[in-house]
């Protein structure tokens, strides 16, 4: 096994989620109530636009790992693409949270392009740095401990947004919300500019392929269809992330017009991602003793049952509402670290059973997964608040569209994370089995040349 990696190199690594969740934080919680509310779209031609964009793009996940893999130069193949994304993408998210003066049409455009750009340079940007995991270290515990720095440092990410958006875009905007939300997402993307660039200098690749490994296209292809822990890991992917966007859209109109008070959703978000990250702390050491598939079920179990439990709590009983919400958090941290450690075990069981090695390809596939269930949850949350006759611009909603939105939050989010659950059963890796792949595979290593700096 491999030396353990330094505070430092963790800590770099970390910052890179936390800059990228600066905007994927935004994304979940925020994204629909600002096309809505501020920006001007209808629900329905919101859900339609992360539909179609999230499913489109989606694709181009497995194309960006084949590029990565593919990728030489003297900074590694993952991390130079952190440093030549770095500043475009902060551009871009400002533009997309950027309300031009224009026609409705006009608007409809706008969003679509910048939105679409968006998705795009995420791609870029994230694929590269998800499959760092893998080839930073070789140990299977010390992949969940990389994690657990990301996943704090993402959920810190998350804790600022949930906590802070609101008030910054209410202090930046002075009563304008389009003013607002530009100002604020400029200063959260030149944060995340430096911590990109941090991340590309403080981190190291320590695993590559076989110098004589040769695949193609096709070959990698076969070779994910045939690795049973990554189809398994796909579906569970496409229920998390469905769950997560399907129920974080919906809050904000929950607290709006089933609560009746917005103000509070920075409270119960607050509260939910402090538990969250404590969670998230306690992953790794739980973790060591179950293993990374036992544990994910678990929190997958108890989020979803914590999640479907909103549907019975009155809207009044806040007090009530957010200690569910700190129960579903704290559970649902706990599962936080284990599905990006996961992608370097299945990348390692790949590795094991073909002697070909492809972490950018697994890791880019299953995060095709990723977004393609943040598309699925967008439209779903999108087209759901629409059938259930939710009007944005209304003070006051039907009793009908008041049920909706809390059949959404709750019944509807919480059994998109118990099919995650299910589908964990098949999942073949145990923590045993883990372990001994990779073994197998440093001894392996021993005879390739060792890797550059």
């Amino acid at each position: 096994m491999t030396e353990k990696l330094s505070f430092r190199e963790k800590f770099g690594y970390s910052l890179g989620d936390m800059a990228a969740n600066f905007i994927f934080q935004f994304m979940i919680a925020l994204q629909l109530d600002f096309y809505t509310h501020t920006f001007g779209l209808t629900p329905a031609q919101t859900g339609t636009l992360f539909g179609a964009v999230g499913l489109g793009v989606a694709f181009l996940n497995p194309v960006m790992g084949i590029i990565a893999d593919r990728t030489t130069s003297r900074w590694g193949k993952f991390r130079p693409w952190l440093l030549w994304s770095a500043v475009p993408f902060g551009i871009i998210g400002v533009l997309t949270f950027t309300t031009p003066d224009l026609s409705p049409a006009g608007k409809l455009i706008y969003a679509w392009i910048t939105y679409t750009l968006l998705r795009i340079i995420y791609i870029v940007n994230n694929v590269p740095y998800a499959s760092l995991t893998a080839v930073m270290t070789e140990d299977p515990d010390e992949r969940t401990s990389i994690s657990s720095y990301r996943q704090i440092a993402a959920n810190s990410a998350g804790f600022i947004i949930a906590s802070l958006a609101i008030p910054m875009v209410s202090f930046f905007g002075r009563g304008n919300d389009a003013r607002g939300y530009q100002l604020t997402m400029g200063l959260l993307c030149l944060v995340g500019v430096v911590f990109f660039i941090v991340t590309f200098l403080t981190t190291k690749e320590r695993i590559q392929p076989d110098p004589q490994q040769k695949t193609s296209l096709g070959q990698n292809l076969s070779d994910l269809f045939e690795n049973r822990p990554w189809v398994v890991l796909f579906l569970v992917t496409l229920f998390y992330f469905t769950a997560i966007l399907v129920r974080g859209n919906v809050m904000p109109p929950y607290f709006r017009f089933v609560v009746g008070n917005v103000k509070l959703y920075s409270w119960f978000n607050g509260f939910g991602l402090g538990a969250l990250l404590l969670g998230v702390g306690f992953s790794t050491a739980v973790s060591v003793r179950l293993g990374k598939r036992a544990l994910f079920i678990a929190s997958m179990i108890l989020t979803g049952i914590f999640s479907t439990v909103l549907l019975v709590l009155p809207p009044t009983a806040t007090s009530l509402i957010i200690g569910t919400e700190v129960l579903r958090q704290f559970s649902f941290g706990l599962s936080g670290p284990i599905l990006w450690a996961m992608m370097g075990d299945v990348a390692d069981y790949g590795e094991w059973t073909t002697g070909r090695r492809a972490s950018g390809t697994v890791t880019a596939a299953v995060v095709f997964a990723l977004w393609a269930g943040l598309a699925l949850g967008g439209f779903l949350a999108g087209w759901l608040l629409s059938s259930y006759g939710v009007v944005s611009e209304a003070v006051v909603q039907t009793a009908h569209a008041q049920l909706g939105i809390r059949l959404t939050a709750s019944v509807y989010a919480g059994f998109c994370f118990l099919a995650a659950a299910a589908c964990l059963f098949f999942y073949p890796l145990s923590r045993e089995l883990t372990k001994s792949i990779a073994n197998d595979l440093a001894e392996r290593r021993k005879k390739f040349a060792p890797a550059a700096s």
